[in-house]
């Protein structure tokens, strides 16, 4: 029996990402699962304020719900549950996706039959706020796009993110951090699937030999990935393969940017396709 797919989509982002890549799957036969991590999807917050024309200040302010990656580890292991009675799973993530993979395949590494990340964060001798201010993170777009957040993280308790922002200079900076590989009318399509909200909790999960590193895993680089540089992802396999020796990374690279491959996803499911399982 081929294997379930089970994704996790990024920051900001919902299921319906992996929507294209689900498509070609199907075409080859394989089924598929996405989830909407706790306040995503259609439980993600949109307030009045986000709509047009904007209200800035009140939306800067607007209350909002998105929950951090304790409870979407949780999640997505009680999906996996479920998904495993039917037969073998393959955990597939995109970049903060990573976090959750990492928290599922500590809790339940009997039931993933494959690991996949996709230019994700897997984090192993650090956290996610020790990796973000090393020398291979120096590099990243992101920086440039700060401006993109509305209100204040610490009285909100939240990241919210005004994707409808009109401001050229700050499209342009997400443009190159995104998708510098796509056209305008690409990027503006991609932007307009992002939610405002994200969880600040990026929770605290790391890789463990004993339960983890059990499982058979896969690293998809992006190498033209200006947002999760490629040196960073380098480091996450690099620290990885030396965790648990005797299972190190399979490792494949695509010649996209941070979300081009999602648009057009026939290489990643090449790969996943002929990915083995345990």
């Amino acid at each position: 029996m081929t294997p379930t797919y089970v994704f996790v989509h990024g920051s900001s982002s919902n299921s319906f990402t992996w929507a294209p890549l689900q498509r070609e799957l199907a075409l080859r036969g394989h089924r598929s699962l996405a989830v909407d991590l706790p306040g995503h999807g259609f439980g993600a917050s949109f307030p009045v304020a986000y709509q047009a024309p904007q209200d800035l200040e009140a939306f800067a302010k607007a209350p909002g719900s998105v929950l951090g990656t304790d409870a979407a580890v949780e999640h997505v292991v009680d999906v996996v549950r479920r998904v495993a009675e039917h037969g073998s799973v393959v955990l597939v993530g995109h970049s903060r996706g990573g976090l959750t993979l990492t928290g599922v395949g500590n809790a339940i590494p009997e039931l993933v039959d494959r690991i996949v990340y996709i230019s994700a964060w897997c984090c192993v001798d650090l956290t996610v706020g020790e990796y973000a201010t090393e020398p291979e993170n120096a590099t990243s777009a992101l920086a440039a796009t700060v401006g993109i957040l509305a209100g204040n993280p610490a009285e909100l308790g939240l990241l919210r993110m005004n994707w409808r922002t009109a401001d050229p200079a700050l499209l342009a900076a997400l443009k190159t951090a995104l998708l510098d590989d796509g056209t305008e009318q690409e990027f503006l399509a991609y932007l307009n699937t992002l939610e405002p909200d994200e969880s600040l909790d990026a929770g605290t999960h790391r890789a463990d030999a004993a339960t983890w590193g059990r499982i058979p895993r896969t690293y998809i680089r992006l190498t033209k990935d200006l947002s999760m540089p490629l040196a960073l992802q380098d480091r996450f396999i690099r620290e990885a393969d030396a965790l648990t020796p005797d299972n190190p990374f399979e490792v494949h690279s695509l010649d996209s940017s941070h979300v081009r491959f999602l648009m057009y996803p026939q290489e990643a499911a090449e790969i996943l396709s002929r990915s083995p399982g345990r």
